[in-house]
C-alpha cells in the first residue's frame, strides 16, 4: 500500500464514522400514523416556514454530503488498491 492508500483508507474511516454520528444525532419522524392518514398539522407553522435553516436541515445536509464525498473516495480507494497505482 502506499502512502496516498493509507491516507485515504484513514479518511473513507473517519467519514465512516461520521455518517453513523450524524445519523444518530438526527431526530426521528415524529408524526407517526398522521403521515399515512394524510393529516399535516404543520402545513403553515412557523416550523416549517425556517425548516431550510434550522438545526435538522443542517444534520442533514452534513450526512448528505459525508456520504457524497465518502462513496467517491470508497471508488477511488477501491481502483488505486484494485490497479496498484
Amino acid at each position: 500500500m502506499s502512502v496516498v492508500n493509507i491516507i485515504l483508507s484513514a479518511i473513507d474511516a473517519l467519514l465512516a464514522l461520521a455518517i453513523i454520528v450524524l445519523f444518530l444525532v438526527q431526530e426521528g419522524n415524529d408524526r407517526g400514523m398522521g403521515v399515512v392518514a394524510g393529516s399535516n398539522s404543520s402545513t403553515d407553522s412557523y416550523y416549517s416556514k425556517i425548516k431550510g435553516r434550522s438545526r435538522e436541515e443542517t444534520l442533514k445536509k452534513l450526512t448528505i454530503g459525508c456520504a457524497v464525498v465518502f462513496a467517491i473516495i470508497s471508488v477511488f480507494l477501491y481502483l488505486s488498491l484494485a490497479r496498484n497505482w
